[in-house]
C-alpha cells in the first residue's frame, strides 16, 4: 500500500537535505523534479502540498487570500482560474489579487510580460492592458499607422499568457530575494516566501518552444541565491529531460510519482546520473503488469505511446509499420485495431479497465515480437 497525496506532500516538504559525499557535508536541495502521467494528481499533489505550508484550510480557489504574500508561490491549473475569458468583448479580465497587482501596478512589468508571452507565440500577437490592469485585449501589430482589430485568442495561447505573467513575477520575486540584507530589499512582501511550486507549465506549447520555457526555468533557478526551494512537476518527458540537463549541476533531486491500484501513491527517487528514459519507463510498466497478470487498457496506451514516438524518430508515416509481420511483408489488421480501441475512449469515465484473456496474449505477443523493443534495453 503506497501513501496519500498528504504523505507524499510531507515527503516532499522532508527532502530538503542532500549530503555531498566529498564534503560530507549537507547541503539544501534546492529542486525536486517530480515525472507523472495525466491523471496521475500532479494538480491535486500541488494543492495538497500549498495547504500543508500554509498550513490553513482550502477557503477559496484564490491564491492569495490574505493582505500578504504567503510562504508558497504556485502556479497550476487553478492559478489560470484568476484569469477569465469574455467572448463579446474580446477581453481577458483579471480577478482581483494581490500577484497581478503587484507585478502589474507596484513593479510596471506589463511591456515584459508581453515580451515573454511574444517569445512562446508570436512577436506580432500583442496584448494590450488597460489602464487599471484588470483587462487585456490582443490585436496583430503590423508595423503601419492602421488600428489593429482586436482577436480572440486560443486557450493555448491565453495559458501561455498566464504563464508569462507568472514568470515575470517570479522573475522579480527572484530578484528582490537576492538581496541579502532584508531592509535593502524594495518590498518586504516576500520576506517569508520559502517555496515555488510548478505545475505542467504551458502544455500546449510545440517542441521547441517547450524546449526554450524548460531552459528559462533552469536559468532562472540557477539565478536565485536566496534560500526559495522549487517542485515542478510535469507528464511530458521532453520538459522532464531537459530540465534535468539544465539542473545536474544542481542541488536537486528527481521523483517519479505513480498512482497504484488501491488509489494511493508512491513516490520514487529517480537515478540523478541519467535522464529519466521514458520509453524504458513505459515498457517495464508493461511487462510488470504482464508478469502480474494485471494488464488493462491503459497499457495498450503505453504501447501505442512507445509506437507513436518510435515511428516518428526512424521516419515512418504509421506506427503500425513497427508491428511484427505474420507473414513477410503483411501484418496483422487486428493487432492494429485492438492498439486503436484499447487506448482510446470517447468518455474516459465510462472506459472498462479489464480486458479479456486473448487480449492480454495479443499484448505479450507484441511485447515479445516487436523488434523495437529489442532497442531498449
Amino acid at each position: 500500500m503506497g501513501q496519500s497525496l498528504i504523505q507524499i506532500a510531507q515527503n516532499l516538504r522532508a527532502a530538503t537535505h542532500i549530503r555531498q559525499a566529498v564534503a560530507e557535508r549537507t547541503l539544501d536541495v534546492k529542486v525536486q523534479l517530480i515525472y507523472a502521467f495525466n491523471g496521475t494528481g500532479k494538480t491535486r499533489l500541488s494543492r495538497a502540498f500549498k495547504n500543508l505550508i500554509a498550513q490553513r484550510e482550502i477557503v477559496a480557489d484564490e491564491q492569495v487570500p490574505t493582505e500578504e504574500f504567503e510562504k508558497i508561490l504556485y502556479y497550476n491549473a487553478f492559478t489560470e482560474d484568476l484569469f477569465y475569458w469574455v467572448n463579446d468583448e474580446l477581453k481577458l479580465k483579471i480577478q482581483n489579487n494581490l500577484f497581478t497587482d503587484w507585478i502589474l501596478k507596484d513593479e510596471g512589468q506589463d511591456q515584459n510580460i508581453a515580451s515573454n508571452f511574444q517569445r512562446y507565440t508570436n512577436d506580432k500577437l500583442t496584448p494590450n492592458f488597460d489602464e487599471n490592469f484588470t483587462e487585456i485585449q490582443f490585436s496583430f501589430e503590423r508595423g503601419n499607422d492602421e488600428q489593429p482589430e482586436n482577436v480572440k485568442i486560443s486557450k493555448g495561447e491565453e495559458s501561455c499568457f498566464i504563464w508569462s505573467v507568472f514568470y515575470t513575477l517570479l522573475s522579480q520575486v527572484i530578484d528582490v530575494l537576492n538581496v541579502a540584507e532584508i531592509a535593502e530589499r524594495s518590498t518586504n512582501k516576500f520576506n517569508e516566501l520559502e517555496w515555488v511550486f510548478i505545475d505542467d507549465p504551458v502544455s500546449s506549447l510545440d517542441e521547441n518552444h517547450l524546449i526554450e520555457l524548460a531552459v528559462d526555468i533552469a536559468k532562472m533557478i540557477k539565478r536565485s541565491r536566496s534560500n526559495l526551494k522549487f517542485v515542478i512537476t510535469t507528464h511530458n518527458p521532453l520538459f522532464y529531460n531537459v530540465l534535468h540537463n539544465e539542473l545536474r549541476d544542481e542541488r536537486y533531486k528527481k521523483h517519479l510519482l505513480k498512482i497504484l491500484e488501491d488509489g494511493t501513491f508512491e513516490l520514487v527517487n529517480q537515478p540523478h546520473d541519467s535522464p529519466f528514459s521514458y520509453h524504458l519507463f513505459l515498457k517495464s510498466e508493461i511487462k510488470r503488469a504482464i508478469d502480474s497478470g494485471q494488464l488493462s487498457k491503459y497499457h495498450f496506451n503505453f504501447l501505442r505511446n512507445i509506437l507513436e514516438k518510435t515511428s516518428t524518430f526512424l521516419g515512418h508515416q504509421n506506427w503500425g509499420d513497427l508491428l511484427p509481420e505474420r507473414t513477410p511483408g503483411e501484418r496483422d489488421a487486428y493487432w492494429s485495431r485492438i492498439i486503436n480501441l484499447s487506448s482510446h475512449s470517447k468518455n474516459a469515465n465510462e472506459e472498462v479497465f479489464d480486458i479479456t484473456e486473448n487480449d492480454k496474449r495479443v499484448l505479450g505477443y507484441l511485447m515479445d515480437n516487436t523488434k523495437i523493443f529489442e532497442f531498449f534495453k
